[in-house]
């Protein structure tokens, strides 16, 4: 635990010093103030997301994978599922991430726009609480919102026969990315936004304004959101407003702990 902590700290030092030059050099709203309010929170938020949501999101794949290899019929052998099994195995290894990306990023989707439904929204109202958006927002989420999508996007790989060792190689740079993408930066990539998932595609789906609401919800392949619908990026335009529209979500970690149960309010 103590190396964790260290580690998380010294992560932090590091991220802070790139992304305060690169917010400083390439802002998207230049006059964003870097102490801001809810930064303590989000602070809080990066120790506490490794530390417990994911030691808890590794109990709750462990609570799903039981019962659906039992409906299916299947052994469950912790030697086979470490190591992979099925046909998959036979798949070239590049092919294999390309198909983990790409299905990764498909469940995704669709997990993170049943997250903005009526019933999950509150869990999600959290991370889109942020009403000065940065690359430490991202760590801002609720531990349902963080356990239930990382239980539904690894459960289809390891149904399939995907090694969990193989899956887990890439989540560092998954990471890493969706830090990025909150980044106070408008870097669009030019023709490659519509390829990668760039921090303006992503403060376009953080937005409170009308115009934007409920759009971008890839995570790094803006193609789902090109065909389904939900892709928005204007030329040389940039979101100014962040946060949920009736401002219901506490300041305070606890207070964001506790919201989604006591609010019964719409998204």
């Amino acid at each position: 635990m103590e190396k964790r902590i260290i580690g998380l700290s010294i992560a932090f030092i590091a991220l802070t010093l790139i992304f305060w030059a690169v917010e400083f050099l390439w802002p998207s709203l230049p006059k964003q103030r870097r102490l801001r309010p809810g930064l303590v929170t989000d602070l809080i938020y990066w120790f506490f997301t490794p530390l417990v949501s994911k030691t808890l999101g590794q109990l709750g794949l462990l609570v799903a994978l039981v019962p659906t290899f039992l409906l299916l019929g299947r052994k469950l052998d912790r030697a086979a599922i470490a190591s992979g099994h099925g046909p998959v195995l036979a798949l070239p290894v590049w092919l294999q991430a390309v198909l983990i990306i790409m299905l990764g990023d498909f469940v995704g989707y669709w997990t993170h726009r049943w997250f903005h439904g009526r019933r999950l929204w509150a869990f999600h109202a959290v991370h889109h609480s942020s009403k000065q958006l940065d690359w430490l927002s991202s760590v801002r989420l609720h531990p349902v919102n963080d356990i239930v999508s990382r239980t539904f996007q690894a459960v289809p790989f390891v149904l399939i026969g995907f090694s969990p060792l193989v899956v887990s190689a890439y989540l560092p740079f998954l990471t890493f990315y969706a830090i990025f993408i909150h980044a106070n930066v408008s870097w669009t990539f030019g023709p490659l936004r519509y390829v990668i998932a760039t921090p303006l595609f992503h403060r376009w789906h953080h937005t409170k304004e009308d115009e934007a609401i409920d759009k971008n919800f890839a995570g790094l392949l803006p193609l789902w959101d090109m065909i389904f619908g939900t892709f928005y990026m204007p030329a040389g335009k940039v979101p100014t407003e962040f946060g949920v529209h009736d401002d219901s979500v506490p300041e305070s970690f606890l207070g964001q702990m506790a919201y989604p149960f006591r609010s019964r309010r719409l998204p």
